[in-house]
């Protein structure tokens, strides 16, 4: 990722008025703006079977998917202050339950995630695996599941948070395993996340 301009520091204003207009998609952390990277077609192949699998499952119930382009704020941001601390993020996958909760009247920053799923890069996997899930604990109550997909090999990590805000580490690995992501009701086999990408053996 790189800082989307010059200049050195950026309130939240100034974040959500450049990220509002502009043709590119960038995150928002401390006061520094981060354009996204473009992905792979295994990325999009992997989202979009995920938006297929969950989608399906969670029609017609009180939960509801959103994909790529929905926001969620992780930081307190009172409002009508130049704040420049937080972040705001772009998951791949977004799971919600029952109405979105919005920062503010354009509805495109969600503050009520309850499943958030990131398919790793070689650029963000650092951050998502660190600062990104930090914040996510410490800032987004309602976060019941987050869900790391590699990309490279049929691996998925899950993190459940415990009543105790403790988080619960499992993962899955090859194709024969499936999971439940139990919040929401939704059971994923990994032969579906990663159909139709292909891996080289020796890599696992």
């Amino acid at each position: 990722m790189a800082l989307a301009e010059t200049k050195s520091v950026f309130t939240l204003e100034d974040y959500l008025r450049i990220d509002r207009t502009e043709d590119e998609r960038y995150e928002f952390l401390d006061g520094e703006i981060y354009a996204m990277a473009g992905e792979s077609g295994e990325h999009g192949d992997i989202c979009v079977n995920l938006a297929v699998l969950i989608g399906n499952q969670v029609f017609k119930t009180p939960y509801r998917l959103r994909i790529k382009d929905t926001k969620v704020r992780s930081g307190m941001f009172p409002p009508k202050r130049p704040l420049v601390k937080g972040m705001i993020s772009y998951p791949d996958i977004v799971v919600i339950c029952g109405e979105p909760e919005y920062h503010d009247e354009f509805r495109d920053v969600v503050l009520n995630p309850t499943v958030i799923i990131e398919v790793l890069s070689e650029s963000t996997e650092q951050f998502d695996r660190s600062e990104k899930f930090h914040r996510y604990q410490l800032w987004n109550p309602t976060l019941t599941d987050y869900i790391l997909v590699s990309q490279d090999k049929p691996l998925v990590e899950h993190y459940i948070r415990q009543s105790d805000g403790s988080w619960k580490y499992l993962f899955y690995e090859n194709l024969e395993r499936e999971f439940t992501i139990e919040s929401i009701n939704s059971r994923l086999k990994l032969a579906d996340i990663f159909y139709r990408v292909e891996f080289d053996e020796r890599d696992f």
